[in-house]
């Protein structure tokens, strides 16, 4: 009869995967080992973790410290350039303190010149004046005429300041001649004497030649001498207006400048804020780690030696289909599961951010707005690029214009007062340059961000290569697994429904097992972000557990489970793939289709620039030969084909677009 129990019992052990007769220590030495492993699977992901976020918070720590000392120096520059242009402020102040001194001095010279003139032009035209009438006055005297007026004209010649005295000795001589004798007061008036005056006439008709060539004289030189002060004075008026200009500008630079500092001091504060949050993150999380490592450790000895125990305490016929099953499916299923239905989306959606896209059309319709060609390329990067390097290109793009926008603004000072001079010869030539030029420039940069396209493209179509090659292997292996776990499951059921009718009686006559204690150190913060691990401290089965019939009652549940999850999992996966598949390979077929329109608008591009650099290289050589000053000049003098006040306005708006930009991506709404 024994020997037919025993015969009967092994044809039961054979005829299922489960086993029919199993006992219920050998049911919780399973459970133990499946246990322990599911414990090994989390706390490998948990180590992962561990390595993977210690070396993304070094990362970001010696990031933050690049970026401090970046900081720093922009800080220490911007100090440099205040004290630079306060120091050239102070210079221009001076030279125009200097300059009204020299206008005032000039002005007080120029009154005195002024006084001068008109005094001795007014004895030149008196002087003139008596001599003309002297002279009339003599030649009318071969007819009757008074004595007396001939005296009192030529008396008039005889005072003058100017007259030489020669002149007047000889004019002394001519009226004691024309005199009538002192005895004959009372006698009637004579007659004029006959003309005898021919050599006076002709002395005061050269002295009048002579008083009219110096006043001619005399005019030309007030006016010499009031052209060289006006001269002065407008060149000084123009040195003070040019100072007074640039000491605007500077003004503005240091204000500007200032500004700059203020902000990245305030930056520096956040990264370094920033960078000892990381550093304490990182020593907590590297605490956790160690602890959850040697608490683990502790674990898995007691798990062992719970299990060897357990093995230990009683010998049993094993099913491998049971433990087979059970070991590779139950424990890791919710798992395994959550990962597959993440994969595919995660294919599809690892670089997209909406964020990303929000930003990437604001600046393009802003771009519009303003005909912008900076910020068109600018949307087209924050599309293309991945999104942690959007906010820093934007930032650093903001501290590019800015420093442009200072460098041209001091520059043309410099530009406007050199060019003044030579701009009307060389306009012409210079407005084509100018053209070219910006031909040039944009043709470059089309053909950069054609090439950048083109490689971010093919770059593109490699991913998705690879990628659609990795989900069909996936697909088949999961597949497979799907396949092999449902059959596995099916006859698990079936043979775990047997053995819960024979163990019912055997479980209430089970020992109970020795239980060990464990509490789990746990730590605030990084605790947070970890994966799942284990909490509490680790007592053993029999505590939990309930009967052995209980216990077979889940496992029969969860094959159950495991049977329709797979079976549902396996048609959702294939779903996934074929749209995946559909999506990859339309998806391929455009970036394929733009490579080559792209790299054909390329070779037209090179083309073109190729000509055009040469046109400009001509246009270049007949310039310089028309106009030779003009090789002193910085080449940067030429105007690109927009105004200053333009480029000024065009680079605040593209300025503040980005700003907005990188407020969208604080969260900050904006008008």
């Amino acid at each position: 009869m024994l020997l037919g129990v025993l015969s009967c019992e092994a044809a039961a052990t054979d005829a299922t995967p489960l086993g029919k007769v199993i006992s219920m220590l050998d049911e919780m030495a399973v459970k133990g080992q499946a246990e322990k492993d599911e414990e090994e699977v989390k706390f490998s992901a948990f180590s992962t973790w561990c390595s993977g976020q210690t070396k993304v918070k070094t990362d970001e720590i010696a990031s933050g410290a690049a970026e401090m000392e970046m900081q720093g120096a922009t800080i220490q520059k911007a100090e440099a350039r205040i004290r630079s242009l306060t120091e050239r402020v102070y210079e221009l102040e001076e030279d125009v303190g200097r300059w009204n001194k020299d206008k005032k001095s000039a002005s007080a010279v120029r009154s005195q010149e002024k006084a001068d003139y008109t005094a001795t032009a007014n004895d030149y035209s008196e002087s003139l004046d008596a001599l003309t009438e002297a002279i009339a006055t003599l030649k009318k005297q071969t007819h009757d005429r008074a004595q007396a007026d001939l005296i009192q004209t030529v008396s008039k010649v005889h005072a003058l300041r100017l007259v030489s005295l020669q002149t007047k000795q000889a004019l002394s001589a001519f009226l004691k001649q024309a005199q009538p004798d002192e005895l004959a007061v009372e006698a009637p008036e004579a007659n004029a004497y006959e003309f005898q005056s021919g050599g006076v006439i002709d002395m005061l008709e050269k002295l009048k030649v002579e008083f009219f060539g110096k006043k001619a004289d005399l005019d030309r030189e007030e006016t010499t001498a009031n052209h060289a002060y006006e001269q002065i004075i407008q060149m000084l008026s123009d040195s003070i207006e040019n100072a007074e200009h640039e000491v605007s500008k500077k003004r503005k630079g240091t204000a500007e400048t200032q500004q700059l500092k203020a902000d990245t001091t305030g930056a520096l504060k956040q990264t370094t804020a920033d960078k000892a949050e990381d550093t304490k993150y990182k020593s907590q999380m590297v605490s956790l780690c160690k602890l959850k490592t040697a608490d683990f450790n502790d674990r898995q000895k007691l798990r062992g030696d719970e299990v060897a125990a357990l093995k230990q305490a009683v010998e049993i016929m094993k099913s491998q289909g049971v433990k087979g099953a059970g070991d590779k499916h139950l424990p890791t299923l919710l798992q395994y599961h959550n990962q597959r239905k993440t994969a595919f989306a995660q294919l599809r959606s690892s670089d997209y951010n909406p964020l990303q896209h929000q930003i990437s059309m604001f600046l393009a319709g802003r771009a519009k707005t303003i005909d912008s060609r900076l910020l068109s390329l600018v949307a087209q990067r924050v599309a293309a690029d991945p999104f942690t390097k959007v906010k820093k290109m934007i930032k650093d793009l903001i501290s590019k214009l800015m420093e442009e926008s200072t460098g041209e603004t001091e520059h043309k000072g410099w530009c406007d007062t050199e060019l003044a001079t030579n701009k009307v010869t060389r306009e012409a030539k210079s407005e084509e340059i100018a053209k070219l030029t910006a031909d040039v420039e944009d043709l470059t940069a089309q053909i950069a961000q054609l090439s950048q396209d083109i490689e971010d493209l093919n770059s593109g179509v490699s991913e998705l290569t690879a990628a659609m090659a990795d989900a069909t292997n996936e697909r088949t292996d999961a597949k497979a697994r799907n396949t092999a776990t449902v059959s596995e499951a099916k006859a698990a059921q079936k043979a775990v429904a047997s053995a819960i009718a024979v163990l019912k009686d055997f479980y209430a006559k089970s020992a109970e097992a020795k239980a060990f204690t464990q509490e789990s150190t746990q730590v605030s913060g990084p605790a947070d972000d970890a994966p799942e691990t284990f909490d509490g401290a680790f007592k053993g089965q029999l505590g939990e557990g309930g009967s052995v019939v209980d216990f077979l009652q889940v496992i029969l549940s969860d094959f159950a489970r495991l049977d329709a999850e797979t079976a549902a999992a396996e048609s959702t996966e294939a779903d996934n793939y074929d749209n995946y598949m559909f999506e990859s390979k339309k998806d391929k077929a455009l970036k394929e289709n733009e490579i080559e329109h792209k790299s054909n608008s390329k070779v037209n591009k090179e083309s073109d620039l190729h000509s055009t650099q040469q046109e400009l290289r001509s246009t270049q050589e007949q310039l310089d030969k028309s106009v030779n000053y003009y090789e002193k000049l910085k080449p940067t003098c030429v105007d690109s084909g927009i105004t200053y006040e333009e480029r000024v306005k065009r680079r605040g708006e593209e300025i503040q677009s980005l700003e907005e930009a990188l407020k969208i991506l604080a969260g900050t709404d904006i008008a």
